[in-house]
């Protein structure tokens, strides 16, 4: 069973188009902020959105190979617009929030025996950024199909 894995070049290429669009997204701020920072090659947020470019590329390519009209194709498009709607409204909130309770917390807590611990505030997408990030993953799942 794990050998069938390892050579699912549909599985590969999903995954691949993640890698792609996180890579994209540290040369992106590599070229803005002017100087490369390795914590882009790991983090949520940002532009472009690789869980939107990972989850549309395997869409786009069950579409291609099992049709447009499949279970399996209807399946992972749900799925795959879950995914584009939470990062784009509910992780996007949660890092809205944090941002907030960082600045009352720098604002009012200190020296109050409130912990100074900075939550992590880019948690989610703008909507632009998930668009881009599906379009890449439709992209890299018409080529790879």
């Amino acid at each position: 069973m794990f050998l069938k894995i390892l050579k699912n070049d549909l599985f590969w290429v999903t995954l691949f188009s993640g890698f792609f669009a996180q890579t994209l997204k540290f040369v992106i701020y590599w070229i803005k902020e002017r100087k490369p920072n390795l914590e882009w090659l790991f983090t949520t947020g940002g532009m472009p959105s690789s869980h939107s470019a990972s989850v549309m590329c395997l869409s786009t390519m069950v579409g291609i190979r099992k049709g447009f009209d499949s279970l399996i194709f209807g399946v992972t498009l749900y799925f795959s617009l879950i995914i584009m709607y939470d990062a784009a409204g509910l992780r996007r909130a949660a890092g809205e929030q944090a941002r907030i309770i960082n600045t009352l917390i720098k604002e009012f807590g200190e020296g109050k025996g409130i912990e100074n611990k900075k939550l992590k505030e880019l948690l989610g997408h703008t909507p632009i950024e998930v668009l881009t990030g599906a379009t890449l993953g439709i992209i890299i799942g018409v080529i790879f199909a």
